[in-house]
C-alpha cells in the first residue's frame, strides 16, 4: 500500500485548526509568509482565493511531497471588505453598521500537492437583526470577538444576532469549509473516512 501524503495547514488559526481535527486526519499546522495585501482593482472574493492558493503554494514548496490546505475569508458588504475590529469601539461601530444588513463572507479554499492545485470559494450570506446598543454592547462583552471579521462569532453566542444564515457548508462561516475540503482531500486520495484517524 503507498503512504499517505503528509497533511499540512497552512495556517496558524486555532478557528481552523480546531475544524481541521473534527476529520480525525493527522496533521501539522504551519504559519504561511504571505503578503495579504489586494492587488489593485482586486474584488474581496478574487483576494480571498488568490491568498488561499498563495499560503498553500508557499508551505508546497517548503515541503515537498505533502498535501497542503490553504484558506482564506473576506467579509464583505454590498461588495465592501469588512475588517477586523480589533477593539470594542470599532467593534460597537461595526455592528451598528451591520445592524439589519446582509454580510457574505468569502470563504476560499485551496488544497495543492505541489503540482496540482485545486480551489473553490464558498459563500455565506448572514442575515444580521435589527440590533440595539444594548444588544450590541452585551454581546461583545460577552464575546469580545476583536479578531473576527463581522464583530460575530456564528459559532457561538454571535448566532443570536443572526436573522438567518444561509450556505452550502455551516463550516465555512467559522473560516475552513469542510463539506468542500472533503471532496478536495478525496479526490487526491485522501478520505477522512478511509484514514488512519477514522473511527473503525
Amino acid at each position: 500500500m503507498p503512504s499517505k501524503p503528509s497533511l499540512i495547514l497552512a495556517s496558524s488559526s486555532r478557528y481552523r485548526k480546531e475544524l481541521l481535527s473534527r476529520l480525525r486526519l493527522p496533521f501539522t499546522a504551519i504559519s504561511p509568509d504571505v503578503d495579504e495585501t489586494p492587488q489593485p482593482g482586486e474584488t474581496p472574493a478574487a483576494l480571498a482565493l488568490r491568498l488561499s492558493v498563495a499560503k498553500a503554494m508557499a508551505v508546497a514548496d517548503k515541503h515537498p511531497g505533502s498535501l497542503v490546505i490553504g484558506s482564506d475569508q473576506v467579509a464583505t458588504i454590498d461588495g465592501q471588505p469588512i475588517g477586523k475590529p480589533g477593539d470594542f469601539p470599532r467593534a460597537k461601530a461595526q455592528l451598528r453598521a451591520l445592524s439589519g444588513q446582509i454580510v457574505e463572507f468569502h470563504s476560499a479554499l485551496a488544497v495543492t500537492d505541489g503540482k496540482r492545485v485545486e480551489k473553490a470559494d464558498i459563500i455565506t450570506r448572514c442575515h444580521f437583526r435589527q440590533l440595539s446598543d444594548h444588544a450590541i454592547e452585551a454581546y461583545l462583552r460577552a464575546e469580545e470577538p476583536y479578531d473576527t471579521a463581522g464583530s460575530a462569532k456564528a459559532e457561538s453566542l454571535g448566532i443570536a444576532l443572526m436573522e438567518r444564515i444561509q450556505s452550502d457548508d455551516p463550516t465555512a462561516i467559522i473560516g475552513l469549509p469542510l463539506i468542500e475540503l472533503t471532496r478536495m482531500l478525496t479526490r487526491f486520495g485522501l478520505d477522512p473516512l478511509d484514514a488512519p484517524g477514522a473511527p473503525a
